[in-house]
């Protein structure tokens, strides 16, 4: 019996990052997440019999009993509410009953059907995350806990609910809730007892009312406050304790599994666009159909089936329009494979205004892939596949005939992660030129928060149109998936050229929309011409001595044992510092560091770096344990990896810059990520040490813009006071805490400054009161106090956040300086989590939109520069806020300024912009 209404929030908030928005705008995050929960079931547990339980509308009995019962929970967010129905007709679909029994929760159904089941020689499992079932477990009554990302399912029976709680009879499980209450259903409890007193007063005394009866065994505040609260832990005890007597009957017969309504199942699947689970549970993918493959929703999934990655992937078309694949739509590919017709084709191009295409080659790293032909499409439904040899030297004189058309400037490239392909060509001898149109960037800028950007993706949202998959030529990913090279060519041809005539047909539907979102001007002055400075970056790559790294290397072995032995001399004993598991019970059992310690939902500690770095101040292994976790991921991650990812062919590193990953128009990087090299510790910063020039005639460059947050949010705002400090030139940390303190410029002190920084950042962020009392080891009280008063000093940064909000409500987006647009469209959510989040990014999306944005012209126009004056400066890598280059010594003294100047103009700013720059013989002393 599953516990609907906890698997649907838990669905919902697993994805509240990074939601799953259909075509039509309608939030399928709780659906998707409790079909697939639902389906992780069916197919690995195959239940004989099963229900779900709804709570029904209204209150309950327990409402009756006590008012304020769940009164302090946030409304249902209108995305749960919307999604409901959905699910209803979903179980529908697979002939699942429904069951909800007016005035009781689902929990006391629940558990009268599964003690009832029980008694007629049912094994039942109750399928919740909640921790109150603990009370229901008997023999062969179950909880069974769904997987989680990274954990399996958990099933909980009498042994395991009494180990959980450390008691002797699941029973006792009401007695702990009666006397710790529960903060999400808002049962009181006794205050000042947690979960950790409270098993040990059951433990002692077996029941709430035992625990009264031994009253005078209690002393000081733990005893005035059960004796304060006498009724409230009995009325708790009530309100925790699920009723076993709901009167519902159990008719078995009406809950046997059934084969599902596939034609209810595919009408609503193709209504919300679950594309994948239309293949999964109806075996209908063109590919599965063709491979002779049917797929048996009752069977074991397939060794390749991963639930997860499915909820990475966006599906298909509006309702009521059917798919398309390539067995039922007119086309005309051709394959040119003569040299003859392949220099007529060349002509044919070269005269056209814009043409698609694309590469099939070896490998996805563009540096190490190899050729296996191009595409090209010009017209819909029409295309060329030119097929070559694994010959380097044939396949290079093929990209040769080519060349002209491919170079040719006044001829616009239309491709989907068109750097890819101009990667690969550059060892052919081939550099494409003329103005870009990115499909993948394209659809990035009209919705930056839905990253299923793939070309299968949009097509089958936009065209809806499925495509021939990749894993049908090749397999699927893995160690056994087959080489493009070897597959027959006629395959290929159909493959790559629909790749070409697909992405062609899909600029047509991202143009306009461009338009439409104003985002356009952006595309083509901003993020297109970026794509040849990332691609020119990647090629150049950076020189890595990695020398440095095996010697910094050693020394972190060093390091690490030494602070391995001083945790131990803390915690009096040996343990595996890696395990949180074992972290968790030294510091919470054995040191008791805080008296009630936080929990995952799978019952261990919470051990992770948040947790740690809050309850710092409370104990010196605590710190210990951050710096030896830091210490292990500087050598597991960057000082021990870094040097088996330099290319043997040039000698560099070759990082991949990603301008459609982050909702900000940030940049990330991978392969490697050198984004996150840490630089906070010295030990993080000898990673740097590792980057240098390319030879000793040569000196690495650093251009950093200087606070560039603060002095946009200074300009978005137009608040006097912090403008007239950048203005003035004054150190804007130390301006801000002379307002915040109300002192004078010289009375600030070091730690004044220190605090002050944190609350400039933290606005940004929408820090509140609680945060930035945690971050500062400060009072509550002083940190309202330090918010009020920057809010008091700067009232012009109030006011652009409150208009922000305002103007987000209005039109649910925000924009940055240059209309990098950022959807919200939570933004007038009933509750209050969600709706917290999105204005958050209200506030935060334009500013770190507009840093991204002045980054990504000055980069531009430093490329165009550098090209205009032939000189041998590169521009090598972007961290952050941050430029580095390869720079002539000789060249120096007139880039320098030169670099920095356009760094500071990029984007015109009512206040002055510094770039902080430097240059040395490795990264780090540049920076």
């Amino acid at each position: 019996m599953l516990d609907a209404y906890a698997l649907i929030f838990r669905s919902y908030y697993a994805f509240i990052k990074n939601p799953r928005i259909n075509s039509k705008g309608l939030n399928t995050s709780a659906i998707f997440g409790f079909v697939n929960t639902l389906l992780d079931v069916l197919k690995n547990q195959k239940p004989s019999h099963i229900a779900v339980v709804f709570d029904p509308p209204g209150g309950t009995h327990r409402n009756i009993d006590y008012a304020e019962y769940k009164a302090n929970r946030d409304e249902t967010p209108e995305d749960i509410r919307i999604a409901v129905p959905y699910i209803k007709r979903i179980l529908d679909g697979f002939r699942i009953p429904v069951l909800q029994v007016e005035g009781y929760e689902a929990d006391d159904t629940i558990g009268t059907l599964a003690h009832i089941a029980s008694d007629n020689g049912f094994m039942t499992y109750m399928m919740t995350p909640d921790k109150d079932f603990g009370q229901l477990v008997k023999e062969n009554v179950f909880i069974y806990k769904p997987a989680r990302l990274g954990n399996d399912a958990e099933v909980m029976g009498i042994a395991e609910v009494c180990a959980k709680f450390e008691i002797s009879n699941p029973l006792q499980v009401i007695d702990i809730l009666g006397l710790m209450g529960d903060a999400v259903d808002n049962i009181p409890g006794v205050p000042g007892v947690g979960e950790k007193t409270a098993k040990k007063l059951i433990q002692d005394f077996g029941s709430v009312e035992g625990v009264y009866e031994n009253l005078d065994k209690q002393k000081g505040k733990l005893k005035e406050n059960l004796e304060n609260n006498h009724d409230k832990a009995i009325m708790s005890k009530r309100l925790a304790t699920i009723h076993l007597n709901v009167p519902i009957d159990f008719v078995e017969s009406d809950l046997i599994l059934e084969e599902p309504n596939k034609e209810l199942l595919r009408e609503l699947f193709t209504e919300l666009e679950f594309r994948q689970l239309i293949q999964r549970v109806l075996g209908e993918s063109p590919a599965a159909a063709n491979a002779g493959q049917q797929i048996d929703l009752f069977s074991q999934p397939a060794e390749n089936a991963n639930i997860t990655n499915t909820a990475e992937e966006n599906e298909i078309a509006e309702e009521g329009i059917p798919y398309k694949t390539a067995f039922d739509v007119a086309h005309n590919y051709t394959i040119v494979s003569e040299e003859a017709e392949i220099v007529k084709l060349a002509v044919e191009l070269n005269q056209l205004e814009s043409f698609c295409f694309d590469t099939e080659t070896t490998s996805l790293d563009p540096l190490k892939a190899m050729l296996v032909g191009f595409s090209f499409s010009w017209k819909k439904g029409e295309g060329y596949y030119v097929p070559v040899t694994q010959d380097f030297e044939a396949a290079k004189h093929v990209a040769q005939l080519l060349k002209p058309a491919l170079e040719n400037t006044s001829i616009t490239k239309i491709g989907q992660n068109i750097k890819y392909d101009m990667l690969v060509l550059v060892k052919y001898g081939v550099r494409v030129q003329g103005q870009l149109f990115d499909t993948m960037l394209a659809h990035y800028l009209i919705e930056p928060d839905n990253n299923r950007r793939s070309m299968d993706s949009l097509s089958q949202n936009y065209l809806h149109y499925d495509p021939i998959h990749i894993e049908s030529l090749i397999g699927a990913k893995g160690k056994n998936q087959g080489n493009m090279a070897d597959v027959e060519v006629e395959k290929v041809a159909e493959y790559a050229v629909e790749d070409a005539d697909v992405t062609l047909q899909l600029k047509s539907v991202f143009e306009p929309m461009l338009k439409e979102t104003g985002t356009q001007k952006l595309f083509e002055t901003v993020e297109t011409p970026l794509i040849h400075v990332l691609a020119e970056m990647e090629l150049e790559g950076i020189r890595m001595n990695p020398d440095s790294l095996y010697e910094l290397s050693k020394e972190l072995d060093v390091d690490i044992a030494k602070m391995e032995e001083e945790i131990y001399a803390i915690a009096g004993q040996k343990f595996n510092i890696g395990s949180p598991k074992q972290v968790g019970e030294i510091l919470f059992e054995k040191l008791e560091v805080v008296k009630k310690a936080k929990k995952t939902k799978t019952g261990q500690y919470a051990t992770n770096e948040e947790t740690l770095q809050q309850l710092a101040n409370e104990h010196p292994i605590i710190n210990k344990i951050l710096d030896f976790r830091e210490l292990k991921k500087l050598q597991n991650t960057y000082v021990d990896v870094l040097p088996t990812m330099i290319n043997p062919e040039t000698g560099r590193i070759h990082t991949t810059f990603n301008q459609v990953v982050a909702a900000t128009g940030r940049l990330s990087s991978d392969n490697p990520n050198l984004q996150n090299i840490p630089i906070r510790t010295e030990r993080g910063r000898e990673i740097r040490k590792a980057f240098v020039p390319r030879n000793e005639d040569y000196t690495l460059l650093s251009a950093d813009y200087s606070q560039i947050e603060l002095r946009i949010i200074a300009a978005l705002s137009k608040d006097e006071g912090m403008m007239d400090a950048f203005k003035n030139k004054i150190d804007i940390h130390t301006a801000t805490a002379a307002k915040v303190y109300n002192i004078g410029i010289d009375e600030v002190s070091k730690e004044m400054r220190s605090k002050a920084k944190m609350v400039n950042f933290g606005i940004i962020y929408g820090i509140s009161a609680f945060g930035l009392s945690q971050r500062l080891n400060i009072p509550r009280s002083e940190a309202k106090e330090m918010i009020d008063q920057y809010f008091l000093k700067y009232p012009g940064v109030k006011r652009y956040m409150d208009e922000s909000v305002v103007k987000a409500r209005d039109n649910r987006y925000v924009e940055t300086i240059l209309g990098r647009r950022r959807y919200l469209r939570d933004i007038n959510s009933a509750n209050f989590t969600v709706r917290g989040f999105a204005e958050r990014n209200a506030i935060n999306a334009p500013i770190q939109g507009s840093a991204a944005d002045m980054i990504k012209v000055a980069m531009i126009n430093i490329s165009k520069w550098l090209k205009e004056e032939n000189l041998g400066t590169k521009m090598l890598l972007q961290v952050h806020d941050e430029l580095i280059f390869d720079v002539p010594k000789a060249e120096l003294e007139y880039v320098k300024p030169k670099i920095v100047a356009l760094m500071q103009n990029a984007i015109e700013m009512p206040i002055p912009i510094e770039v902080e720059a430097g240059n040395g013989d490795n990264w780090l002393v540049a920076h």
